[in-house]
C-alpha cells in the first residue's frame, strides 16, 4: 500500500497558525508556537524573532535561537533597524546584505558579527492596530530573495494569520488577567468584611473596627488582607466562627 501523501510544510505551518487556539496554552507558549511556526513555513529562514511593544518599549518577545536576542538588542539600543521599522511603518523592510547595508548599520553589524547575512522583516497587523513585526534571518545574503515573490507573498500571508492570533492571545490573556484580580479583589473584601464582623461582635462600630484593621496593617507593615486573614484564622480557630 503506497504511503500517504506528505503535506507541504509551509501549508501547514499556515494551517497550524490560522486554526491555533490560544486559550490552550500561555502567552509565552504562544509566542515560541508562533515564531516556530513561521520558521517553519519559510524554507530560507534559518532563524526568527517576534519583536513586540511591551510595557511601552519594544522588545524581542520570541525567538528561535539566542543569537537573534542578541542582534535585535544593537537596534533597540539604538532606535535604528527594519524590525523596528516595520513595526513602526507597517512595511516589509528587507536587508540583502548585512555586510553591505548602510541603512541600519549598528544592526547589521551585530547581525553579520553573529554570521547572519540577510534579514526580511514584516509588519503584523491585526484590526488595523500595529502589534509588532515578524522577522527572519539567514546566514546567505539575498536569502529572502531567491525564493522570488512567492516567499514574500507566504511571509505576509503567515504575518496576517500570525498577527490575529498574537492579538487574540493578548487579548484573552488580559481580559483572564482582569478577571482573576477581580475576583481576587472580591475574596479579598469578602475576608476583610469578615474581619471587621469579627472585631464588631466586641461592641466596635464598624468605622472603628475598620480602623483597628489599617492601624495593624501599619504597624505589622503588612497588607489589609493579610491582616484580616489573621483574625478570621484565629476566630476559627477559637470556634467563634464556622
Amino acid at each position: 500500500m503506497p504511503d500517504a501523501p506528505q503535506e507541504d510544510p509551509v501549508l501547514e505551518s499556515l494551517r497550524a497558525v490560522s486554526h491555533y487556539f490560544v486559550g490552550g496554552a500561555t502567552l509565552v507558549e504562544t509566542l515560541d508556537r508562533v515564531a516556530e511556526l513561521a520558521n517553519e513555513a519559510i524554507p530560507s529562514a534559518e532563524m526568527v524573532g517576534l519583536t513586540m511593544g511591551v510595557e511601552g518599549r519594544a522588545t524581542t518577545t520570541a525567538a528561535t535561537d539566542p543569537a537573534v536576542r542578541a542582534i535585535d538588542a544593537a537596534q533597540y539600543e539604538t532606535g535604528i533597524g527594519p524590525c523596528l521599522d516595520a513595526y513602526r511603518h507597517r512595511a516589509v523592510y528587507r536587508i540583502s546584505d548585512t555586510e553591505k547595508d548602510e541603512t541600519w548599520r549598528p544592526f547589521s553589524e551585530a547581525a553579520a558579527a553573529r554570521g547572519i547575512r540577510s534579514t526580511l522583516s514584516l509588519p503584523l497587523v491585526a484590526n488595523g492596530e500595529g502589534v509588532g513585526a515578524l522577522n527572519f534571518y539567514s546566514r546567505c545574503p539575498g536569502a529572502f530573495g531567491q525564493g522570488g515573490d512567492d516567499e514574500e507573498r507566504i511571509a505576509s500571508a503567515f504575518a496576517a494569520q500570525a498577527a490575529v492570533v498574537l492579538a487574540n492571545a493578548e487579548a484573552y490573556w488580559d481580559a483572564r488577567v482582569l478577571t482573576e484580580q477581580l475576583g481576587f479583589a472580591l475574596e479579598t473584601r469578602a475576608t476583610i468584611e469578615q474581619a471587621k464582623g469579627i472585631l464588631m461582635a466586641s461592641g466596635r462600630t464598624a468605622d472603628d473596627a475598620f480602623q483597628l484593621l489599617v492601624r495593624a496593617s501599619q504597624r505589622e507593615n503588612r497588607n489589609l488582607n493579610a491582616v484580616a486573614a489573621d483574625i478570621v484564622a484565629e476566630a476559627e480557630r477559637r470556634g467563634s466562627i464556622q
